[in-house]
């Protein structure tokens, strides 16, 4: 079934508003990329100023062409751009790239014009891709609508490519799409797409990235973003990725900003600038990637590659030192480098002089590559069940000699039973890259990035999309009663969150002397009291938390001494009273947080707590609501997740019950987004397994 941007990357027929005869500016050089890639179909230029260029009829308007166009490329002065896409809106275009600059960021009167812009789109149906665009490339349709040099043609140029399966790419700036598409080039990968985003008037990153999603001829994404404007489209095409298995390889940029959180909690104040993107990429199984080769090393392998069945690697090599580096590498990121059988080993050592080494790493050595013991090595690995990938760790500098027959490598690869390496120590010739794309391989020249390519696809494969959760599906509880003042205490919030469902201790808000007795009776010794103030959210900083009363005389006494303390410190604080209730079994202290992200709404958190959840910052989003299989994943994450698991001998914790309390949380926020900015409960008690969860502490934030 045709897709509504179809003929936006593989238009019939394109018109250059603003043509030039100049080559050293940027409309003369568009003109030249369309021609000079073989662009198939019809180019009708467009300048009041020229009868021809370069043997193609230039017309006054688009008006005079007189012949359907696909694509409009606007690259003249901004002022004159609007009225120029009302003529080809009335022309019948379909699309539109705007690649001149000088609209919404320059502010002021040009993001008025902007404005003008998104509102012509919008009356017209015209398609419209920027303004300050860099444009895009379609290199299996041969469209090169763009002015970059990294599609400038060169004649006769002949790269290598290893394998028919494409790279799609989404940029967010166009000077970095096309350095990826070219780094890409140089290394044998294929291209389908890529795009520059530019101001995103009508067309934005989010529906560029669903194209590639449902585009066959892409299998895998690499996208590069500022921050995502058409959330809703962005998410649909995550989604799907995951369910059809198209990977997904992101950077994301701008991540060292301050954050514009009100931190009123933990949970915000922990949040960072990119938190709410992270648990997004996280949910949908994006590989991260904030290096532009290491990207680059990602896609290639996987475009080359299937992914492995798991984390073993053997590293095979001609050099000892070399793979004794190799094996650190994938052992640093994490990867498994088990010694291989006897059997296995005895087969290897046939095929290997005496001074070779068969336990992995295999050093087949020099001698090996001319008797055939590395192919050979190869061949036993690559149908052993003992590992799961192959680094080959080599020298591929030489310029007429191959350490491989196409004939006997060609195969191997082929086959695909698992994930084969090529790593060179030495600068890899333009020969070897050839004779090796031939095969079917890339040369990598990064070891680093080999390894951490390796480690993300063992990730991806391990990867699961969690069950969806429909919020508006699910219950709801009429909160409205507890969100009547503008700030909640400790008791406001608990009373809001049990109306909600949540579980919560019983406790007694007391609110003069002589109710003291009737709450020992109902807490039972040992008992805690706490000031309640919705003046004041941070208790212990005003003295205002007793714990392990063990004496109806302590009662009293820490009764009294609450008061003075939150009098002392905050003689404003109007007090509603001081909340009395059990002393909580022991358990591992847990943080469960929600907070409010401006671009992708609200996000559930769990992490390490008690006092040191800011300072070790082990914490976990995910955008919210999740169901307890997800809130489970999540605490998996955490460094802290052995703590949870009977560490030393400790009972294991009741992670059912704490996946539960995750998944309710998670839902009232997503339910309650319009009312609530953030809900911290800090900390919860995970007890051993089959014990439940205690709720110590809990702060609801209403929104402003």
């Amino acid at each position: 079934m045709p897709h509504p941007l179809d003929s936006f990357f593989a238009p019939d027929s394109i018109a250059l508003i603003g043509a030039s005869r100049d080559l050293e500016k940027i409309p003369g050089r568009l003109l030249s990329m369309l021609r000079k890639n073989g662009f198939p179909g019809k180019i009708y230029p467009i300048n009041p100023n020229y009868g021809d260029i370069d043997g193609l009829q230039c017309y006054k308007s688009i008006a005079d062409v007189g012949q359907p166009i696909d694509l409009a490329i606007v690259i003249i002065p901004a002022r004159a751009v609007l009225a120029a896409l009302e003529q080809c809106a009335a022309a019948g275009a379909k699309n539109a790239v705007i690649i001149s600059s000088g609209f919404a960021e320059e502010g002021g009167d040009s993001a008025a014009m902007q404005d003008a812009i998104v509102a012509l789109a919008k009356r017209t149906g015209m398609r419209i891709s920027g303004p300050n665009a860099e444009g895009f490339y379609s290199q299996v349709q041969r469209v090169a609508a763009t002015f970059s040099p990294t599609v400038d043609g060169k004649p006769n140029e002949q790269l290598p490519v290893a394998s028919q399966r494409r790279i799609g790419i989404v940029a967010q700036s166009g000077g970095i799409g096309f350095a990826i598409y070219h780094r890409a080039r140089a290394l044998g990968i294929a291209l389908s797409y890529v795009v520059s985003t530019g101001n995103e008037s009508d067309l934005g990153a989010g529906e560029f990235f669903e194209f590639m999603v449902q585009d066959a001829s892409t299998d895998v994404i690499l996208l590069f973003i500022e921050g995502i404007r058409d959330v809703d489209k962005f998410l649909a095409a995550a989604r799907r990725a995951a369910e059809v298995g198209k990977s997904v390889i992101v950077t994301k940029v701008g991540r060292s900003g301050a954050g514009e959180r009100a931190a009123a909690s933990h949970t915000a104040s922990m949040a960072g600038w990119s938190a709410a993107y992270d648990a997004v990429f996280a949910k949908y199984g994006f590989i991260v990637s904030n290096d532009l080769d290491e990207a680059v090393t990602i896609a290639a392998l996987l475009t080359t590659n299937p992914l492995p069945k798991g984390d073993r690697v053997a590293v095979l090599t001609v050099s000892g030192g070399a793979g004794i580096w190799g094996a650190d590498t994938a052992a640093m990121q994490g990867l498994r480098v088990p010694e291989l059988s006897q059997a296995i080993q005895a087969e290897i050592r046939k095929l290997l002089p005496s001074y070779g080494a068969a336990g992995n790493p295999i050093d087949v050595t020099a001698q090996g590559v001319h008797s055939g013991g590395l192919q050979r090595s190869i061949d036993l690995l690559a149908v052993s069940d003992e590992v799961d990938a192959i680094l080959v760790v080599l020298s591929l500098s030489s310029d007429t000699r191959m350490p491989f027959k196409q004939a006997e490598l060609r195969p191997v690869l082929d086959a695909q039973h698992k994930p084969i390496v090529f790593y060179s120590y030495t600068l890899p010739s333009g020969f070897a890259r050839s004779e090796l794309a031939a095969c079917g391989a890339v040369v990598l020249s990064g070891l680093t990035h080999a390894g951490v390519a390796l480690r993300r696809m063992a990730e991806r494969a391990r990867f699961g999309l969690a069950p969806a959760v429909d919020a508006a599906a699910a219950p709801l509880h009429d909160i409205s009663a507890h969100l009547k003042s503008p700030t909640l205490s400790e008791f406001d919030s608990k009373a809001l969150l049990r109306e909600a469902g949540i579980a919560m201790p019983d406790e007694v808000l007391v609110t003069e002397r002589n109710a003291l007795d009737d709450a020992i009776a109902r807490a039972g010794f040992p008992l805690v009291m706490k000031i309640q103030s919705r003046d004041i959210p941070h208790k212990s900083e005003v003295g205002g938390v007793r714990v392990n009363i063990a004496t109806k005389g302590e009662v009293f006494l820490a009764y009294q001494a609450l008061l003075v303390a939150a009098g002392r410190h905050r003689p404003d604080a109007a007090i509603q009273g001081v909340l009395v209730g059990p002393m909580a079994k022991t358990g591992v202290e847990i943080i469960v947080g929600t907070m409010l992200d401006a671009t992708f709404g609200p996000m559930i958190m769990v992490g390490l707590g008690g006092v040191t959840t800011e300072l070790f910052r082990d914490v976990v989003y995910r955008p919210a609501p999740v169901s307890a299989v997800e809130a489970s994943a999540m605490l998996a994450e955490l460094k802290a997740a052995p703590l949870l698991n009977g560490f030393r001998g400790a009972a294991k914790a009741d992670v059912a019950a704490l996946a539960q309390l995750i998944a309710q949380v998670s839902l009232l926020a997503a339910q309650h987004a319009g009312e609530i900015s953030g809900i911290e409960l800090n900390p919860v008690l995970a007890h051993a397994e089959g014990h439940g969860v205690t709720i110590v502490d809990a702060l609801v934030v209403r929104k402003k």
